[in-house]
């Protein structure tokens, strides 16, 4: 069975060459959380997804998947 997919998190770090490690550093978190979320195995709470916008310079939607196709 696939995995639900939530995020784009790898996705958009991958766009803008950037690392889970570089990301983990600019929110100061756990560079294991960071993975968690890139691996979609968990998903970062709402206040921490707008953090992660506002680092990678993105709208904040583009971090999720779209529910409509």
């Amino acid at each position: 069975m696939d995995k639900e997919v939530y995020n784009r998190i790898k996705a958009v770090l991958a766009e803008y060459s950037k690392t889970n490690n570089w990301l983990a550093d600019q929110l100061k978190m756990n560079r294991t959380t960071v993975s968690k979320w890139c691996r979609n195995e968990m998903q970062p709470r709402m206040e921490t997804l707008f953090q992660i916008a506002k680092v990678l310079d993105v709208d904040v939607r583009v971090l999720l998947v779209s529910t409509k196709k």
